[in-house]
């Protein structure tokens, strides 16, 4: 496999950015990803740990259904039984990679695995060996790389392309490493690998120390060619390699860097918006590129020196990356092609059949309000992108002397009706106790803050609320004319995510993966 003029872009938003805290996804939800990641131009998108979960399983068939032009990935083990399973979930993929991994570092082969080089070599070659035997795309990973000792380093990578891997990746498993350090091994290791010219590098870095974009680029300057990273970041721990950064730094220093990638960076935003609904977890509004305030300018000085010329203070155009500065607003003479073309904008790619409920929703909605905005679309589509769940049926709030009492009744998620009441201090703390008597998750609530979406009469209330659940915090949305029904669907939107996420876990193996 030849080095290739561009950088390849493996995106591992849903599988090792799907592990990080309160960010687990449906199926449904994963193939709606998957849609964006594939019209966003990504090489490579790892759908997930098939050995870890049927979850994982029935969205790499849902996604290999549907998405043929990029690489399809899954993660597996150097476990037979890990590869099988891996193998089984690639079948219906048109261009299926599997991606075996190992710890290698001193560290990780006295606590994690017990095994000595020796044993670690040897497994290495027997497993990529079977990875091999199934499909022609096999990706090694050494995990724990950059605290590995160099020259067995070197020996492992040898020993995964003489078995077969196609591509060798060297993550920065816990974000330890520094720029200088990531372009020296990366250099030192592809020149101790015999005919290294016809094998992909990979870098895989984390962000524990802020720097997993910076050691990405290091890596490229020390002979990578493919980089392992996520939409908006999000991962284990403080995170993965931000897509949208490294894409657009190759783009905006394309003279210094003389790389470039595939990524429609047009789209970048739209993806980002996609991923921040989908798993709740919002980016700071001074997160490079696509924060909201990446193109604000307050400062009066900046503000004077973008009226004279853009360039002043911006070193990319806000439209390069997806931002609008107009939204369109639709209405009930809107036909479904107009529909079809704003939910591609906002990161939405449906087949005929979806679209065609989705359509019957737009215009059931047309005939309750005079305009229908991009909130609109996307609180229709985050009922249509959730697996079946707790779905609220109703609810009533009323007053007990100073108190609230509410009364809701939702549809579990196998169809039937669960009705419970709570008393509370105000309407909102009595929703959330009969919501939480009838899910059984207790939620802790952090935060909670409401606002307005839309324009004029036809504006609905949107809720967002941040809540801790054994430690781990959690972010959830709702909207709708009614403020209250807001929090309610928000307040559910984070116990389905926590419940799906439950049952992975319980389906999960003893040993997780965290390349």
């Amino acid at each position: 496999m030849p080095n290739s003029p561009r950088i390849r872009i493996f995106d591992t938003t849903l599988r090792d950015g799907e592990q990080s805290p309160g960010c687990s996804m449906s199926p449904q939800q994963k193939l709606v990803m998957a849609r964006a990641l594939d019209e966003l131009g990504v090489d490579v998108m790892e759908t997930g740990f098939p050995a870890s979960s049927q979850s994982d399983r029935e969205a790499m068939a849902m996604i290999a259904r549907e998405v043929r032009r990029p690489t399809l990935a899954v993660l597996s083990r150097c476990l037979a039984a890990d590869i099988e399973t891996s193998a089984k979930a690639l079948e219906a993929a048109a261009n299926p990679r599997l991606h075996v991994f190992l710890s290698t570092s001193p560290l990780h082969r006295e606590h994690k695995l017990r095994m000595s080089r020796e044993q670690v070599l040897e497994s290495v070659h027997k497993h990529v060996s079977l990875a091999r035997s199934y499909v022609g795309d096999v990706e090694f990973s050494a995990e724990d790389a950059t605290r590995t000792e160099e020259d067995f380093l070197i020996e492992v990578a040898r020993v995964a392309v003489a078995a077969g891997a196609t591509t060798i990746n060297l993550p920065d498993t816990v974000g330890f490493t520094t720029p200088e350090e990531i372009r020296g091994m990366f250099q030192r290791v592809i020149a101790g690998v015999p005919d290294s010219d016809r094998i992909i590098f990979s870098a895989h870095c984390h962000n524990d120390l802020g720097l997993a974009v910076a050691n990405s680029l290091a890596a490229i300057e020390g002979g990578a060619r493919q980089v392992e990273c996520t939409v908006n970041g999000i991962g284990e721990r403080a995170g993965n390699c931000s897509l949208e950064e490294i894409a657009m730094v190759l783009k905006v220093r394309n003279a210094f860097y003389d790389e470039d990638t595939h990524i429609n960076t047009q789209r970048i935003v739209a993806t980002s918006q996609l991923l921040q609904r989908l798993v709740g977890m919002p980016v700071q509004r001074n997160k490079a590129i696509v924060g909201a305030n990446a193109f604000a300018h307050e400062s009066g000085i900046h503000q004077h020196g973008m009226l004279r010329h853009r360039g002043t203070y911006e070193i990319m155009r806000p439209e390069d990356v997806g931002w609008e500065s107009s939204q369109m607003v639709l209405g009930r003479h809107s036909g479904r092609a107009a529909v079809e073309q704003r939910l591609r904008a906002l990161g939405f790619f449906l087949y005929e059949e979806e679209l065609k409920h989705v359509f019957e929703q737009f215009k059931a909605l047309c005939e309750q309000q005079r305009v229908v905005t991009d909130a609109d679309l996307q609180t229709l589509m985050q009922g249509s992108a959730t697996q079946n769940g707790y779905r609220l049926a109703s609810m009533t709030i009323s007053d007990v002397g100073s108190r609230a009492n509410a009364l809701v009744e939702l549809s579990d998620p196998d169809g039937n009706r669960v009705a419970e009441t709570a008393q509370g201090d105000g309407p909102v703390d009595a929703l959330f106790g009969a919501l939480s008597a009838a899910t059984g998750v207790q939620l802790m609530l952090d935060s909670y803050h409401v606002h307005s979406v839309g324009i004029g009469a036809d504006a609905r209330g949107e809720a967002n609320l941040s809540v801790r659940h054994e430690g781990v915090e959690y972010e959830g949305t709702g909207t709708s004319r009614d403020i209250i029904e807001a929090s309610a669907l928000a307040w559910l939107e984070v116990a389905n995510r926590l419940l799906r996420q439950r049952n992975a876990t319980a389906e999960q193996p003893a040993a997780t993966a965290a390349a």
